[in-house]
């Protein structure tokens, strides 16, 4: 029976267990560089055992970002501070992976621990934000510009020129990231999305924007490498996005040369009551891998090493992501496979601590 510890080959790639760090916006960068902080928050992880470390949401254009402090793709000055940190990250036996992301109406916020409330231009914030539609996420957001056909185009070329410099850093795992409330998930929810052209109103449309992204990305991204795609499930919201429409999306996504699709949900809109519990997403993630026969990854409030074990051997998922647990203990992969009575994943200079 497959577990959390047996190796994963997707394509040409092996994960050397089922455990990836999820991403994990730290707003700490200057104009979309990534720094000393990211090279050892990104590393420890490596050091502490996981198979895939994934950065956070890095913006494929300067308006993509959601603060001014998020890190970026959308210049090759952005490559070699990037390949640092995925050599090592190499170097210590864990794959890794980029999420490449565009905020679209979430954009031009405060980071968190400034109120995450919008900004304007004479506070570090940019004007316009782009969406689908011209629909403001909140009562204090800015109303966005719908995007035309001409800058859907860019915003399909940026995705693509990332995938290229993502390349080019040595990364061997791309995410797309299509959740959370963010553009391409603006382009999928019909919450979001009002327009009436060939990218608004009958779920082809809806999802046409993410199928010619993964199209862009997949062609100058090498065969031999995976493609996943970040997802919200579901809206949490009727006449939303839903699971049924995600098992849809994935089956396309899958023909199109995407290997797994990581499966979150929520975002689109403030205010819902979601359902959280240990797990309360993981049923998407099965769903999902049976109903579109794809490969996926479980996320949301996965703390315990057996409740990570036994979603691999239910055939839940094939991969579990942990976020704020890999944030209180780096180490999390290493103790849970002692606790569960696989082989130690200590580097040798750690071995005393397996005593």
């Amino acid at each position: 029976m497959t577990h959390l510890f047996e190796p994963l080959k997707i394509r040409e790639i092996t994960f050397r267990n089922r455990i990836a760090v999820s991403p994990m916006c730290q707003y700490s960068s200057t104009d979309g560089y990534a720094n000393d902080w990211h090279l050892v928050h990104l590393a420890s992880r490596a050091v502490g055992g996981a198979a895939v470390v994934l950065t956070e949401a890095a913006a494929v254009e300067p308006r993509g970002r959601i603060s001014p402090q998020d890190l970026g793709i959308w210049s090759d000055a952005h490559i070699d501070t990037l390949a640092k940190t995925v050599e090592i990250i190499h170097n210590l036996g864990s794959v890794a992976g980029i999420q490449l992301a565009h905020a679209g109406r979430k954009a031009s916020t405060a980071k968190p621990s400034k109120g995450g409330k919008a900004l304007d231009e004479s506070q570090e914030g940019w004007r316009p934000v782009v969406s689908s539609s011209a629909i403001a996420f909140s009562k204090d957001s800015p109303v966005p510009e719908a995007l035309t056909l001409v800058g859907i185009q860019q915003v399909i070329d940026a995705f693509v020129e990332a995938a290229k410099r993502s390349l080019q850093a040595g990364f061997k795992v791309i995410e797309i990231h299509a959740a959370h409330g963010y553009l391409l998930h603006q382009f999928l929810s019909p919450l979001a999305n009002h327009r009436t052209d060939n990218y608004g109103g009958s779920f082809e449309n809806r999802t046409r924007l993410l199928r010619e992204v993964v199209q862009g990305v997949r062609e100058v991204w090498p065969q031999t490498n995976p493609l996943w795609v970040r997802v919200s499930a579901t809206d949490w919201v009727e006449k939303g996005w839903d699971i049924e429409q995600s098992i849809a999306l994935s089956s396309k996504l899958k023909y199109l040369g995407v290997d797994l699709i990581d499966c979150s949900s929520g975002g689109i809109i403030p205010g819902i009551n979601i359902p959280v519990k240990p797990s309360y997403q993981t049923n998407f993630a099965e769903r999902i891998r049976k109903e579109a026969n794809i490969y996926t990854g479980a996320v949301g409030l996965i703390t315990s090493p057996e409740q990570a074990d036994q979603i691999i051997r239910t055939g839940a998922a094939d991969v579990v992501l942990l976020g704020r647990e890999l944030l209180r203990n780096p180490y999390w992969p290493h103790l849970a496979a002692k606790q569960l009575g696989h082989e130690k994943l200590w580097p040798v200079q750690y071995d005393r601590a397996w005593v």
